[in-house]
C-alpha cells in the first residue's frame, strides 16, 4: 500500500492529466453512437448528417494553434478549464437544439471546447515529460484516452435508448463541468517550469517566428504529415467508406462491423504501454515507420477482403499498427520543441493532424462517388505509405538511448 502511494506521489501530475482526459473522453464516447441519429432527427439528407461530424473536427482544426497561444500566455490550467467549460456550453446548444442548424453551430462549439482540453493535456505531458520517458508517459495518456472513448458509447448508448437522444449530450455537459473543476483543483501549472520543476526562461520567440521555426524543421513536418494520414485514414476511410463497404459488398450485419471496430479499440489500448516502451528505448523512427507502412497496408486489405474473416483480419492490422505507432508521433512532436515551446509545438502539431480529421471524409466520400469506394481505399493507403516512406527517409531521429557504459 505504501508503495502504491509514493507512486501516486512520484506522478501525481500525470495521474490527474489522466483523470481529467478519461472524464472528457467518456462524455465524447457517449454521443458517438447518437450524433448522426440525432441528425437525422431533423429531416436532413445524408450529407448534411455527414457535416456534423465534419464541422466538429472543422473547430479542433482551427482552435489547436489557439489554444497553445492562450496555454503560454495565460498557463495550462486556464487553457483545459476554458476548453472544459466551452464543452459544457456546446454540448447543452446540443442538446437543447429545436433545428439542425443551431444543433450545427453546439457541435462546433464543442469542437472547439474539445480542441482546448485535448491540446491542453498534450501539453501538460510534454511538460512533465523530457525524451527519456516520454513515450511511456504519453503512452499512459493515450492509453487512458483510448479506453475512456471505447467505454463511453456503452453509457451513451443506453441512455439513449431509456431516454432520449439528447440525454448523452446532457451528460457530456455535466462531464465538461467536470473537466473544468479539475483543471482548475488538481492540474499543476506546469508553464515555464521543466520536467523536474526548475523554472525555464521565456524563448522571447514570436509567434510568426515560432511558425518559421517548426516549419523549417523537415523532421516535424514530415511527422505532422504522417499524423494527417493517419487521421484522413481514421475518419475517412475507417468510420466513412469501410463499415458501407463491409455491408454492400460482403453482407455483414452492424453486429459484425462492430465486433472489428471494437477489436480495434482492445488491441489499440493492449498495445499502448508497450509502444511507449519501444519509443524510449529503440526511438522515434523505428516505430513510426513501420506502424504507418502497415497501417497503408491495412488499407489494401480492406479494399480487397472477400468474407468477414479477412475483414476481421484487416481491422487486426490496422488495430496493430495504431497500437504500435501510439505515442510516438505527438512525442515526435514535443522532441522538436526548444525549450519554452511546448504549448506552440503541441499547438501546431494537433493543427496539422487534425487537417486530417476535417479532409478525410469529404475528400474520400467524393472519390469514392466519383471513382468506387475500393479505389478510394487504395488512394488513402497510397498516401498512407507514401508518407511513411518519407518519413523514413528524410526525418531525423529525435531521440535514441544511449547504452550504459561498461563501468555501469
Amino acid at each position: 500500500m505504501e508503495r502504491i502511494a509514493q507512486t501516486y506521489r512520484d506522478n501525481q501530475a500525470l495521474v490527474w492529466v489522466c483523470v481529467l482526459i478519461f472524464v472528457n473522453q467518456l462524455g465524447f464516447g457517449s454521443i458517438v453512437p447518437v450524433v448522426p441519429l440525432y441528425a437525422q432527427e431533423f429531416g436532413v439528407s445524408s450529407t448534411a448528417i455527414g457535416l456534423t461530424i465534419a464541422i466538429y473536427g472543422a473547430a479542433r482544426f482551427l482552435m489547436n494553434v489557439p489554444t497553445g497561444q492562450i496555454a503560454d500566455r495565460f498557463g495550462r490550467r486556464a487553457a483545459l478549464a476554458s476548453g472544459g467549460a466551452i464543452t459544457v456550453g456546446g454540448n447543452l446548444v446540443c442538446a437543447l437544439a429545436d433545428s439542425y442548424w443551431l444543433f450545427l453551430g453546439g457541435r462546433f462549439i464543442a469542437g472547439a471546447g474539445a480542441a482546448m482540453v485535448i491540446t491542453g493535456t498534450q501539453i501538460v505531458v510534454a511538460d512533465l515529460s523530457v525524451p527519456a520517458n516520454r513515450g511511456r508517459l504519453m503512452s499512459i495518456y493515450q492509453g487512458t484516452f483510448l479506453f475512456a472513448v471505447g467505454l463511453g458509447p456503452l453509457p451513451g448508448g443506453f441512455l439513449a435508448e431509456y431516454f432520449s437522444l439528447s440525454t448523452p449530450f446532457f451528460l457530456y455537459s455535466i462531464l465538461g463541468a467536470g473537466v473544468t473543476a479539475l483543471a482548475w483543483t488538481r492540474i499543476p501549472e506546469t508553464r515555464g517550469r521543466d520536467a523536474e520543476g526548475g523554472i525555464l526562461t521565456s524563448s522571447g520567440v514570436s509567434f510568426r517566428k515560432q511558425l518559421r521555426l517548426f516549419s523549417a524543421q523537415i523532421g516535424f513536418v514530415l511527422v505532422a504529415i504522417v499524423s494527417f494520414t493517419a487521421f484522413f485514414a481514421r475518419t475517412g476511410a475507417l468510420f466513412n467508406l469501410i463499415p458501407t463497404l463491409a455491408n454492400s459488398k460482403l453482407g455483414l450485419t452492424p453486429g459484425q462491423i462492430g465486433i472489428g471496430l471494437a477489436l480495434i479499440s482492445i488491441v489499440g489500448l493492449t498495445l499502448a504501454y508497450p509502444s511507449g516502451m519501444l519509443v524510449d528505448r529503440f526511438g522515434r523512427k523505428s516505430v513510426i515507420v513501420p506502424s504507418t507502412l502497415i497501417s497503408g497496408g491495412s488499407m489494401v486489405m480492406f479494399a480487397l477482403a472477400p468474407s468477414f474473416l479477412w475483414f476481421i483480419l484487416s481491422c487486426f492490422a490496422w488495430a496493430v499498427a495504431i497500437g504500435i505507432s501510439g505515442p510516438a508521433p505527438a512525442a515526435y512532436a514535443a522532441d522538436s520543441a526548444p525549450p519554452g515551446m511546448n504549448a506552440s509545438a503541441m499547438g501546431m502539431y494537433r493543427m496539422l493532424a487534425d487537417a486530417g480529421y476535417v479532409a478525410g471524409p469529404l475528400f474520400l466520400g467524393a472519390a469514392a462517388d466519383i471513382l468506387t469506394t475500393e479505389t478510394a481505399l487504395y488512394i488513402t493507403g497510397g498516401m498512407v505509405v507514401a508518407s511513411g516512406i518519407l518519413f523514413a527517409l528524410l526525418a531525423p531521429e529525435t531521440y535514441r538511448r544511449e547504452k550504459p557504459s561498461p563501468q555501469t
